[in-house]
């Protein structure tokens, strides 16, 4: 089945970057006026699972160390989550609105999928920059941190999660870099072999989609 779609003339990494685009300037537009917002916050899950298909379809070495790391990342990134929400001990406290879609134990599932495309991003890009394996997992956790920086602002804007407290606490960055870090070395063990220039290119739209929803007030 995915021999049949990669032969057809119009999949291929230029079209797909494309068509990222056009997701996420639409994305950005939508959310930014105030008759289209509900419906483009509906829209938000449905962005992150076609992101992650289309990311993850031009993956290069496709086998059983692919779908263990796509497992593992997924769960991992995804109960982690439950953890936080339910003890407050992880990030600090917080809590999931209705925008990421269907949830269990008060977390969307959308949410593992999020850590299973960003990490694989992230990882994508640091393989590029490093040789050694650890500058790589410390490079690809800032990363995430930095990522994470960006898109917390949006998050709450967009009733994606909230906080408790009046500011985001310092602990989520910390705990954010620490679990990137053992992903990240999971992905090096697994994956060291991967190779996706698409991926780099994702993580260069998410990052500049969130930098752009910074800086628009909700009207």
């Amino acid at each position: 089945m995915l021999d049949k779609i990669d032969n057809l003339p119009f999949v291929n990494q230029k079209n797909a970057f494309r068509l990222m685009m056009a997701m996420h300037i639409a994305g950005a537009i939508g959310l930014s006026i105030e008759a289209t917002r509900e419906l483009f916050q509906l829209l938000t899950p449905f962005n992150l699972l076609a992101t992650a298909a289309i990311v993850l379809h031009f993956e290069s070495n496709k086998g059983l160390k692919y779908g263990l790391f796509i497992l593992i990342t997924f769960l991992t990134g995804f109960f982690v989550e439950v953890a936080g929400v339910q003890t407050g001990l992880i990030f600090g406290e917080y809590s999931y609105g209705q925008t990421l879609g269907y949830k269990v134990f008060d977390v969307p599932l959308a949410i593992g999928l999020n850590w299973v495309v960003l990490i694989y991003c992230t990882g994508q890009q640091a393989k590029r920059i490093f040789q050694s394996p650890m500058l790589r997992i410390v490079s690809a956790a800032l990363m995430m941190t930095l990522l994470d920086f960006l898109i917390e602002p949006v998050a709450i804007a967009y009733d994606f999660w909230s906080w408790e407290a009046v500011s985001i606490p310092i602990q989520n960055y910390g705990a954010w870099f620490l679990i990137s870090a053992v992903l990240h070395f999971v992905f090096n063990k697994l994956m060291p072999e991967s190779n996706n220039p698409l991926a780099i290119k994702i993580l260069y739209i998410q990052a500049i989609f969130f930098l752009i929803l910074n800086f628009i007030p909700i009207g």
